[in-house]
């Protein structure tokens, strides 16, 4: 694998994101897309795009969010919300909940998040984001029959390190994860542990771009050679009887 000429092109959409839209077809009439395009696609706007956007008013906490909430001085609405995303708290520390989501991320709140939106609402997560990547890329290809990969990404804090990045929470027509091992070095040493996730550095670079208010909810990632393949982000969670940190 190898890198040329690498490009990071940021797609604006100046109008609100609505269940109605086709975010497939809002790539399409921003830029034109060519083969082997990686378009990164920002969580927030698949959220609202499949309905995942809560009024706040309409949800009725629980004895354990109201208890954690008075704990926290946290609004009990957004912790109900964050425990009915959750599988299991594996800390609370500052109003901040650690959780295990339904998907099997360890992050913050269980990506639910009240920016970039009207207040009184918060999003959260895609059901399922490797099936809103891959509705995305179907979509291109059947309309273009360009064959391009699509990473949805969403901002989270790492351990042991300040401040957040962008990850891969879903993929489509990528391997998230670029494996050497049993390869040499450049001194002809076996690699034994040596894995990039790709899909989390290819986030990354996109939120260069992205910004949090630049209404730049897509980027076009041009020029990385990368082969054509069906994966799931699952890839990159770590099993639990390999994780140091919980």
């Amino acid at each position: 694998m190898w890198i040329c000429c690498l490009q990071i092109i940021p797609v604006h959409i100046e109008k609100e994101i609505v269940p109605t839209d086709d975010l497939s077809d809002l790539i399409l009439k921003s830029q034109e897309i060519k083969e082997g395009d990686i378009i990164v696609v920002a969580q927030k706007i698949v959220s609202k795009q499949e309905g995942r956007l809560i009024k706040l008013s309409t949800v009725t906490p629980s004895l354990l969010a109201e208890g954690i909430s008075s704990q926290y001085k946290k609004d009990p609405r957004i912790t109900e919300l964050i425990l009915s995303e959750s599988k299991r708290i594996i800390r609370m520390h500052n109003g901040v909940l650690i959780v295990e989501s339904n998907h099997g991320f360890i992050c913050a709140n269980a990506g639910v998040d009240e920016s970039n939106v009207e207040q009184g609402y918060a999003t959260l997560l895609p059901k399922d984001s490797d099936i809103s990547a891959q509705n995305i890329r179907d979509n291109i290809l059947e309309r273009t029959q360009k064959h391009v990969a699509v990473i949805i990404s969403d901002t989270f804090g790492r351990p042991f390190r300040m401040g957040q990045t962008n990850c891969a929470i879903g993929v489509s027509g990528l391997n998230p994860i670029l494996d050497y091992v049993g390869t040499l070095d450049s001194f002809d040493n076996v690699l034994r542990v040596t894995a990039i996730a790709i899909a989390d550095e290819l986030a990354s670079a996109a939120e260069l771009a992205m910004g949090k208010s630049l209404k730049c909810p897509f980027v076009i990632i041009r020029g990385y050679r990368f082969e054509i393949e069906d994966c799931v982000t699952s890839k990159l969670i770590r099993p639990e009887n390999e994780d140091l940190f919980r």
